[in-house]
C-alpha cells in the first residue's frame, strides 16, 4: 500500500486514521496485535520501532529480559476489514530496543537472514514462494482434556457422517462422500459465497488472489489461492489468508481449522509450497533436464530431500501434522521427486513452455507452519543441495501401490512423528546455522518448547481410542 514510512504517516493523517493495529508473529506461528492511537506513530517507528513486553510471547524473552520493540513495515499496511473503527493494520519485525539489532527469535528477521543468504550466495537474487494452505470450515467443535474425561467433537453441515441426521426442516442430503469432496457444485459446495467473500476480503487487504474451491475430503474442507511471491511477502501473505478466512468464517457462524488432521480416515490437509529461484529477472529452474527442469533445480530438490527429515520439524511442526502424513490419502509420504506422482514429496506441476512459470512444489508442509521459519529453511536445504551439488536420485514416476514390499523399501519415508522430525533437526541442522540463518539457540529452544510443551504432554495423556483397545484387558 505504501512504499516509504513518509507515505504511510500522510495517509493516516489526511484520512484521521485514529487507531493503527501493529501485527506481528510468534515462534510457534500466531500472530499477535497490539493498537496503538495515532499519534504513538512517527518515523522513528519505522527504525528504532514500538517498544512492548516480550516476556509473555510464546518461545521468546524471559521477563529480566523482557523489553522489545516493534519496527512496522509501511509495504504491508491495508485498513482492517474487520474491525468497526477504521484501522490500519500494518505487520512489524523486532529488534533488541537496546541495541537496535534485529532480534534472532524473530521468525521475520529470520526469513530476511534467509534472503539475505540467498543473495550472497551469488546463486540468485530472488526467492519466490508460493503456499496452498488447505483448511476446514466447520459448524462446530468442542474439545477438552483434563483428569478424567478427554474428548473432541466436531461438526460440518457438509459432513457425510450426517446423511442419516434429522435436521431441523430436514435432512436435504447433499453431503461430499468421503474423498469425493473435489470440485463438487451447489448444493453439495454450501460455501461458495463465503470463499469468495474470503478472497474478495483478501484483494482488499493487498493479497494477489487468484481462485477458490472445495477441497477433496468431507465436511468442508476446501482452499484459496494466491499468487506466489517474494519469500518474506508469501510468508505476509499467507498470514492475511489465515486471518481474514478464520474472520469471514466467524461472521458466517463457522469456524475454521488449518489443522492437518482433524477429520480421521479422510484426506488431510496440507501446505504445498511451490518455490523457485530468480536472478536479474530471470529464472533459474528451466532446463533441459528432468521435467523441463535446470541442473540447479535438480541440485535444489536434492537437498530438499536430503533435509526433509529436519525439514519437517519446521514445516510440519504438530504432533497432528504426521496424523496427515500416512499412505493412502494422496498424502505425500515418499522422499523422491515426480512430475506427477503426488505421493512423492516433491513434485513438478505442468508449466507449459514459460520458463518463468517452471518450478517445484514440496508438498509436505501444513499451515501449522511458521511460514518464515518454514520458507526460511526450505530455500537453506535448497542452496546446500545447490552449493554441493546433491543427487536427489531417480525420479519416482511409478504408481507406488504397484511397488513390491522389496521396492517399496528402497523408498525413504517421512518421519512418523514430530519427535522423529525434531531428534532429525538435532542431529542436521547446519544447512540452517553455517549460513547464519538459524541460530543454534533459536534451533534448541525450537526442539525445547515442542517436546515441552507439545510432544510430551500428548504421551502423558490417555488417548479416547486406547479405551476401545484396552479397557476389558
Amino acid at each position: 500500500m505504501f512504499q516509504t514510512p513518509q507515505e504511510f504517516l500522510n495517509y493516516v493523517k489526511e484520512n484521521n486514521i485514529q487507531i493503527i493495529d501493529l501485527k506481528f508473529i510468534d515462534l510457534p506461528g500466531i500472530w499477535q496485535h497490539l493498537s496503538m492511537f495515532q499519534n504513538q506513530i512517527d518515523e522513528s517507528s519505522f527504525t528504532d520501532g514500538v517498544p512492548f513486553d516480550g516476556s509473555s510471547i510464546r518461545g521468546w524473552k524471559a521477563i529480566n529480559e523482557s523489553d522489545m520493540a516493534m519496527v512496522l513495515d509501511p509495504t504491508t499496511a491495508w485498513i482492517d476489514p474487520f474491525m468497526a473503527e477504521p484501522t490500519l493494520s500494518v505487520i512489524c519485525s523486532i529488534v533488541e530496543p537496546r541495541t537496535g539489532e534485529p532480534y534472532s527469535r524473530c521468525p521475520r528477521v529470520i526469513a530476511q537472514k534467509a534472503v539475505d543468504y540467498l543473495i550472497s550466495t551469488g546463486i540468485g537474487d530472488t526467492a519466490f514462494f508460493g503456499p496452498e494452505a488447505e483448511f476446514f470450515i466447520f459448524d462446530d467443535v468442542r474439545f477438552d482434556q483434563n483428569q478424567h474425561e478427554g474428548y473432541y467433537h466436531i461438526d460440518s453441515v457438509e459432513g457425510r457422517w450426517n446423511s442419516g441426521k434429522k435436521e431441523e426442516g430436514g435432512n436435504l442430503g447433499y453431503k461430499p462422500r468421503y474423498k469425493e469432496g473435489y470440485f463438487p457444485v451447489a448444493p453439495t459446495d454450501t460455501s461458495q459465497d463465503m470463499r469468495t467473500e474470503m478472497l474478495l476480503t483478501m484483494a482488499k487487504c493487498g493479497v494477489p488472489i487468484e481462485k477458490h474451491h472445495h477441497e477433496v475430503a468431507s465436511g468442508g474442507q476446501c482452499e484459496l489461492g494466491f499468487k506466489f511471491g517474494r519469500l518474506i511477502e508469501a510468508a505476509d501473505w499467507l498470514m492475511t489468508y489465515k486471518y481474514v478466512i478464520k474472520n469471514v468464517g466467524k461472521k458466517y457462524g463457522k469456524t475454521i481449522t488449518f489443522m492437518p488432521k482433524p477429520v480421521f480416515n479422510d484426506n488431510g490437509s496440507g501446505m504445498h509450497t511451490h518455490q523457485s529461484i530468480w536472478n536479474d529477472g530471470q529464472p533459474l529452474f528451466a532446463g533441459d533436464k528432468y521435467a523441463g527442469l535446470s541442473q540447479m533445480a535438480l541440485h535444489y530438490i536434492g537437498g530438499i530431500l536430503k533435509h526433509a527429515p529436519a525439514l519437517l520439524a519446521l514445516t510440519n511442526p504438530t504432533t497432528n501434522s504426521y496424523k496427515r502424513l500416512v499412505p493412502g490419502f494422496e498424502a505425500p509420504v515418499n522422499l523422491a521427486y515426480s512430475q506427477g506422482n503426488r505421493s512423492a514429496s516433491v513434485r513438478i506441476p505442468l508449466s507449459g513452455t514459460n520458463p518463468k512459470a517452471k518450478r517445484l512444489e514440496f508438498r509436505c508442509p501444513d499451515a501449522t507452519s511458521n511460514p518464515y521459519l518454514a520458507f526460511a529453511a526450505m530455500l537453506c536445504a535448497g542452496l546446500d543441495g545447490i552449493k554441493n551439488q546433491i543427487d536427489p536420485g531417480e525420479s519416482l514416476d511409478v504408481d507406488i501401490y504397484d511397488l513390491s514390499p522389496e521396492e517399496l523399501s528402497k523408498i525413504p519415508s517421512t518421519p512418523a512423528s514430530l519427535q522423529d522430525a525434531l531428534e532429525a533437526l538435532e542431529h542436521d541442522h547446519a544447512f540452517l546455522t553455517e549460513p547464519g540463518v538459524f541460530t543454534e539457540d533459536l534451533i534448541k529452544t525450537w526442539i525445547t518448547y515442542k517436546l515441552d510443551n507439545e510432544v510430551i504432554p500428548m504421551s502423558l495423556r490417555p488417548h479416547p481410542y486406547e479405551f476401545a483397545l484396552y479397557y476389558d484387558c
